[in-house]
C-alpha cells in the first residue's frame, strides 16, 4: 500500500485513457456497460459532493463532515473494485496490478484506517482527502464516460490533467496526516496486530505496518506526481495541435 492516487490521474483504464485517440475502442456491450459503471459512478460521487456542501451549510462548520457522507463514501469509493475486474477480464485494456494497487489503496484508506480507528474520524485531515478524492472522482469518471462517447469537451479533459497539480498533493497530504493520527489508537488498541506465542507461528504489528505505509510515499509520490505532468503537457499539447490543424 501506498500513495493512492488522491487529485491525480488512475492508472490507464483504456477507455478515456492519457492517449484515447491511440487506444482499441471495447465493443458495444463492453461500451455500454462502461458507460452505466461511469455514470452511475460519477452520480455516486456527486451525491457525495452535495452531501458535503449541504452538511457544512446546515452545521456553518467544515469540521466533522465525513459522518454526513459515510455510507456513500464507502460504497462508491468500495465500488471502484469493479475497475480491477474490468482489467482482469479484458473490459479495458489496462494493468491489473498497477490498477489493483491504486484501488486498494484507497480502499485500504477508507476501511482499514478511517473506518476501523473511529477517533479519526473528526480529523480535519479526513476532510481534506475526502474533498480531494470527490472532486477528482467526479472529473475523471466523467472524462471516461464522454470518452466513450466520442464527446469529450475540452473543459473536462482541462480539469483532469490540471486541477491534479494542487489535488494530488492536497489528497495526499490528507491520507498522511489520518494514517498518522490513528498510530497512536492502533498502537493502544493493537488493532490488527498478531502477537506471538500462537499456533501459526506469525507475527504481525499493524502499527508498524502504518509507519511503513507512511515512508512508502516518500519515493512514489515525486515519480507519480511528476508522470502526471508529464502526461499533462504531452495531452493537452495534442489538443492545441488538433485544434490548430482544424
Amino acid at each position: 500500500m501506498a500513495v493512492s492516487g488522491s487529485g491525480g490521474s488512475r492508472a490507464d483504464n483504456g477507455y478515456g485513457s492519457q492517449q484515447p485517440w491511440r487506444r482499441k475502442a471495447p465493443g458495444a456491450l463492453a461500451t455500454a456497460y462502461l458507460v452505466l459503471y461511469n455514470v452511475v459512478m460519477t452520480a455516486g460521487w456527486l451525491v457525495i459532493a452535495v452531501g458535503l456542501v449541504r452538511a457544512y451549510l446546515a452545521k456553518g462548520s467544515y469540521h466533522s463532515l465525513y459522518y454526513s457522507i459515510e455510507k456513500p463514501l464507502k460504497f462508491f469509493q468500495t465500488g471502484a473494485l469493479l475497475e480491477i475486474l474490468h482489467c482482469a477480464f479484458g473490459v479495458v485494456p489496462s494493468s491489473v496490478v498497477l490498477t489493483a494497487f491504486q484501488v486498494m489503496s484507497r480502499v485500504f484508506l477508507t476501511w482499514a484506517v478511517t473506518h476501523s480507528v473511529k477517533e479519526v474520524q473528526t480529523e480535519d485531515s479526513v476532510l481534506l482527502f475526502v474533498v480531494a478524492w470527490t472532486i477528482t472522482e467526479i472529473i475523471r469518471y466523467s472524462f471516461y464516460t464522454f470518452s466513450l462517447l466520442n464527446h469529450l469537451p475540452y473543459l473536462i479533459k482541462w480539469a483532469r490533467y490540471t486541477l491534479f497539480i494542487v489535488l494530488y498533493p492536497m489528497g495526499v497530504s490528507g491520507e498522511l496526516l489520518t494514517i498518522y493520527a490513528a498510530l497512536p489508537f492502533v498502537r493502544q488498541s493493537g488493532l490488527y496486530s498478531i502477537s506471538l506465542p500462537n499456533k501459526y507461528n506469525f507475527s504481525f504489528d499493524y502499527y508498524t505496518f502504518l509507519i511503513l505505509v507512511m515512508i512508502s510515499y516518500i519515493p512514489i509520490f515525486p515519480q507519480l506526481y511528476f508522470h502526471m505532468l508529464h502526461q499533462r503537457r504531452k495531452v493537452l499539447s495534442h489538443t492545441e495541435e488538433h485544434k490548430k490543424s482544424e
